[in-house]
């Protein structure tokens, strides 16, 4: 027998259930009490959903984050929390977000405290909060909330598994506050880890799935022995355990993981199939392999008859020492097809989400232990499904083709360098010194959601909604004139999600209703899903944005997202390379660019928030995707007169070690999250001479909290220390669509009083 089981489940509910429950609490509109039995009926329902599942993943769910939950399950604090009152589920918020709920944060400044540093996981788009680490940090167990939800499946008759997030990859995902050495605390942290896997195991758990994606990345000789020393040290027999790495390739690694002294290691086959012969002849021979045969990241059917053609041999050398699972965690997929009721139907027949995905699982466990005519229809249906998708006309568009195959070096070119154009552009547009603009997007108010609800009910039609969102924008305007922005935009009222948005205008996408993804607490999106060849039938912003501009004298900026960044938050085809949909992505966009400049908008930010999260996560392999991702910009940006301004924005990134290649994007001003690092991410410009303008975002805009002048003058001077003053922007680190105008409007006007005393100061 095969056995089948998962890595992890979407917490957030097929119908957004955590989203609405946590914002609720958070407002104070709802009790502790609701929040918590909101989370134990999304449990119940998701575990129900993995029944037929030899093994079902306990301790996957999170009120936020799967890394936030192991930072309080080893009792990893930042300083910062300690003291105030309140539970640990009051603490976890302030850390995930800057403060609890609504009424239990009633002293420190703004009734907050600063939130966790948010980067992304690994290549994805989900972002965790960043454990933080000083040479003094100090580990103590808390396993209640895997205890609970342990004794919680047991009583719901559930085959549970728990997960947890490795040591070695756990502190190598940190980031330690006083520069020391993370791996030095390594002998401090494995006695912890040794103390949670006896406690699970006397709680009655076999096996632990103990997550170390780690080891898909290029690892130095030191880290390479810390991952000897932790499993040495955790082998002590209190219950077995299954390595789990995924999204990517072992290589130089293999050896490594395949003498770790575990009970189980779990591959990522999709990416890593060629290494799947080599890791069982490494393995002992009474090792567990699990394989991660179906597509944990993406919502492609799987072709199972080609699955089973490599498999079936696998499994004869195994026998059940095979276990088969998605990929990775299906966190990054939509919980049930079964919501999509208007997806055009010959799409959705190609498709999987994540109950569907599990289905697949089971089709092929029965397969290899039954023989392929126990699943026969499955496989029938399957194949039809697989060879429609493939033989579709409207996949394939050879005038797109011939466009990707006549692009030119010389599309991605400026006609002057930066100096040259930044004269021209100050002629233009007098802006003063540390001008002041926002990054696009403003509230998206109850009124805006229902205006757009009604229009796609077809309960208003296309003028009433097109007055409603002209109001949106004119509001929005009025306010930012009020506040004395430098830069105005129109504040997007009419944008569901800035890859959405843009999606639904090409050629090429298709659309769920409830294909909903987390990306971080109850931030969820909804990836379009890029099935065909792409092209732009008619403008789609340059009506909104002239409406913006006739109503000011201010500049006011074109907002558009940009080629990599649609690319990276879509669910993309896996029939071509990502880079020719992204070449096809960055002629359209350039379309829509050109079509700007010709309205007379003199400045155009084109957003690229995803550019660092597509590199592989190797760093031999960063070149080739920087290569075409930074062409697939500039074939966007470049096309215009030197007179107009090219703005990109970047957030949630790292991008210190791929800075030449942000500077070779040659965007006349970038802006970037620099407030939650407290601007560690410009130590860069210590020795990169970064040579156009920035805007080091001041105001973090994933916290409710406000920041005060004083917060936002030191940050920009920190900034001004790095980059000359002339060349500083000031301006939030991300578009304000998730907060309210009572947030957004004290916010502003700290920033633009802050920027005038920073203006004073410098004259």
């Amino acid at each position: 027998m095969v056995t089948t089981h998962n890595l992890g489940f979407p917490r957030i509910g097929a119908k957004r259930e955590l989203k609405f429950a946590l914002e609720s609490y958070w407002k104070g509109q709802s009790s502790r009490e609701d929040l918590l039995r909101a989370g134990a009926e999304l449990r119940a329902k998701h575990w129900q959903d993995q029944a037929a599942l030899d093994l079902v993943p306990v301790g996957d769910f999170a009120f936020y984050d799967q890394i936030l939950d192991m930072s309080f399950t080893l009792g990893n604090l930042p300083a910062r929390v300690r003291g105030f009152h309140g539970d640990a589920l009051d603490n976890y918020f302030r850390v995930a977000r800057g403060r609890s709920a609504a009424g239990t944060d009633d002293h420190a400044c703004c009734g907050g405290v600063a939130a966790g540093e948010m980067t992304k996981w690994f290549d994805t788009n989900y972002h965790y909060i960043v454990p933080e680490f000083e040479t003094g940090t100090q580990f103590k167990l808390d396993a209640s909330r895997l205890l609970a939800q342990l004794a919680e499946a047991k009583a719901q008759g559930v085959k549970a598994k728990p997960v947890i997030i490795g040591p070695v990859t756990y502190l190598a995902l940190g980031k330690a506050k006083d520069g020391s050495d993370k791996l030095a605390l390594l002998p401090r942290l494995l006695p912890v880890y040794a103390e949670l896997l006896a406690t699970l195991g006397a709680a009655g758990a076999e096996w632990v799935q103990i997550d170390e994606p780690i080891l898909v990345t290029e690892l130095d000789a030191t880290w390479q022995n810390a991952f000897r020393a932790a499993y040495q040290s955790l082998d002590i027999g209190a219950v077995k355990l299954l390595l789990a790495m995924y999204f990517g390739q072992l290589q130089d690694n293999l050896p490594l993981a395949a003498a770790l002294p575990v009970q189980g290691v779990h591959l990522d086959a999709i990416n890593a199939r060629d290494e799947v012969k080599a890791l069982i002849q490494a393995s002992p021979a009474e090792r567990v392999i699990s394989l991660g045969v179906v597509n944990g990241r993406n919502i492609w059917k799987t072709d199972l008859e080609a699955t089973l053609d490599w498999l079936e041999p696998v499994a004869k050398t195994l026998g059940e020492r095979l276990w088969l699972a998605p990929s990775c965690s299906l966190l990054h997929v939509p919980v049930d097809l079964e919501s999509e009721h208007k997806l055009d139907a010959q799409i959705r027949s190609w498709l999987a989400f994540a109950v569907q995905k599990l289905g697949e699982i089971s089709v092929l466990a029965t397969a290899l232990a039954q023989g392929r005519d126990a699943v026969s229809p499955e496989l029938a249906a399957n194949r039809a499904a697989v060879a429609a998708r493939r033989a579709s006309a409207r996949v394939n568009s050879p005038a797109v083709k011939a466009a990707v195959a006549a692009i030119t070096a010389e599309l991605g070119r400026r006609q002057s360098p930066f100096a040259v154009r930044a004269a021209k552009q100050a002629t233009l547009l007098h802006l003063p010194i540390y001008p002041t603009t926002t990054i696009g997007s403003f509230p998206q108010t109850k009124e805006i959601r229902l205006a757009r609800s009604a229009f796609k009910a077809g309960t208003i039609d296309e003028t009433a909604y097109t007055q409603a969102m002209r109001a949106e924008i004119e509001h929005s305007v009025r306010e930012q004139e009020a506040l004395g922005l430098d830069v105005l935009v129109h504040g997007e009222a009419e944008r569901n999600d800035m890859v959405e948005y843009f999606g639904e205008q090409l050629e090429g996408y298709a659309f769920s209703q409830s294909g909903w993804v987390q990306s971080y607490g109850s931030r969820c999106v909804k990836p379009p899903i890029l099935f065909g060849d792409i092209s732009r039938p008619k403008a789609m912003t340059v009506e909104w944005i002239s409406y913006a501009a006739s109503l000011t004298d201010k500049p006011v900026k074109g907002m558009l997202t940009g080629p990599v960044t649609i690319l990276n938050w879509s669910f993309v085809r896996d029939d071509q390379p990502r880079s020719v949909s992204c070449y096809q992505l960055a002629l359209a966009i350039r379309e829509e660019v050109l079509d700007l400049e010709k309205a007379g908008v003199r400045i155009i930010q084109i957003d690229e928030a995803a550019l660092r999260e597509g590199l592989p996560l190797r760093k031999s392999q960063w070149q080739d995707y920087l290569d075409w991702a930074v062409d697939s910009f500039r074939i966007t940006a470049n096309g215009v007169r030197d007179e107009t301004q090219i703005h990109t924005h970047m957030c949630y990134s790292e991008f210190n070690d791929i800075i030449a290649e942000i500077a070779n994007m040659d965007a006349d001003v970038i802006t970037i999250e620099t407030s939650r690092s407290d601007m560690e991410l410009l130590d860069v410009f210590d020795d990169f001479n970064y040579p156009n303008q920035i805007g080091p975002g001041v105001y973090d805009i994933h916290s409710p909290n406000i920041p005060d002048q004083a917060h936002i003058i030191a940050l920009m001077q920190k900034a001004a220390a790095r980059i000359p003053a002339e060349r500083l922007w000031v301006n939030p680190d991300c578009g304000l669509k998730t907060r309210q105008w009572n947030e957004v409007i004290p916010a502003l006007a700290n920033l633009v009083s802050a920027a005038r005393a920073l203006r004073a100061a410098a004259a």
